[in-house]
């Protein structure tokens, strides 16, 4: 896909507030973009929860996670593993008093095999404090026998897939940030075995677009497949920001012109959830022109990789420095 290919398949994922509504959100408004194939519209910018959970205060992580909620972010990202569990207990607490009722739950698991996906599936829903999740993502796809281990005999996917039949879970997905080709080979593995995700996350910004790209060669094959697209690090986990190329704003108005269903940014005080939304509110995508411009900026610091050291070292995987998270 080309850009103009892009910007035509970001369009056609923005809907209007409602049936009679321009396709043009109201400036105060948060658009709502489908997912995929599923029949679900989702904030077209949503609160990661590794952000959640680090506050010395937890009501301040609790008034953030609201103040989202009530200006119209309904996407909540999560993870069994953020914070030792404290993300999850927080974000809980903050879903109480009618809140669950505005939200799109995600979270994701780290076990490989059965038994462990699904106690940490059971831990996820009791920290949560609710019956289900909107959707369930097996986490962190980053190791070479990750669809081996996931589909085989006892895998996490007959765990996942259980949980879906209880209704415990709606929807089913993973997440990676290491390699396009560790997201290829989890999707060929999944239609080997007749699933068909309806979500997966990687990372999506302003340097990928350069080097072993998502946006190359993973996301046109979501578009294609109709499978919701979660755009996640639009910042590089703030690594672009010390390459004092682009802003912050930059970063998100690039992430969100992407054909992707939802741009999942940290939030960890309510000055970041204020940017966030100023960003989405009646968010209109980027012109080519644009975005040539933001990526001609970026062309040079990232071409070896460096700042994407998701990509390019360890410094992200959390279950390379706790192996037993995988079971």
């Amino acid at each position: 896909m080309n850009r103009r290919e892009f910007l035509e398949a970001t369009l056609a994922l923005m809907v209007a507030p409602s049936a009679f509504a321009a396709s043009t959100p109201a400036p105060q408004d948060i658009p709502r973009r489908k997912l995929g194939r599923t029949g679900e519209q989702v904030s077209c910018i949503g609160l990661g929860g590794a952000h959640i959970g680090g506050q010395k205060d937890e009501a301040e992580s609790i008034r953030i996670i609201r103040g989202a909620l009530d200006r119209g972010i309904t996407f909540m990202d999560n993870c069994w593993d953020y914070h030792e569990g404290q993300s999850e207990v927080r974000m809980g607490k903050a879903l109480q008093e009618g809140y669950r009722a505005k939200a799109f739950l995600m979270t994701k698991i780290d076990g490989r095999d059965k038994k462990t996906a699904a106690a940490q599936i059971d831990e996820s829903l009791r920290r949560l404090r609710t019956d289900h999740l909107d959707l369930l993502q097996l986490h962190e796809i980053i190791h070479e026998n990750d669809p081996q281990r996931s589909f085989g005999p006892g895998g996490a996917l007959e765990a996942m897939q259980e949980a879906q039949k209880a209704g415990k879970a709606r929807f089913l997905g993973f997440t990676g940030h290491k390699s396009p080709a560790m997201h290829l080979a989890m999707l060929e593995a999944g239609q080997k075995h007749g699933v068909r995700f309806d979500a997966v996350q990687m990372p999506l910004n302003v340097l990928d677009a350069h080097y072993d790209s998502f946006e190359k060669r993973v996301l046109p094959v979501l578009v294609r497949e109709e499978i919701g697209v979660l755009g996640m690090k639009p910042l590089g986990g703030a690594f672009i920001l010390k390459s004092k190329t682009v802003s912050a704003v930059d970063c998100l108005r690039y992430a969100l012109s992407l054909p992707v269903s939802v741009t999942i940014t940290g939030m960890d005080s309510m000055a970041r959830l204020e940017q966030a939304l100023k960003v989405a509110r009646g968010f209109q995508p980027l012109s080519e022109k644009q975005i040539q411009a933001l990526l001609a900026k970026t062309e040079k610091v990232a071409q070896d990789g460096a700042l994407e050291k998701y990509k390019s070292s360890t410094h992200f995987d959390g279950t390379t420095q706790h192996p037993e998270w995988l079971g």
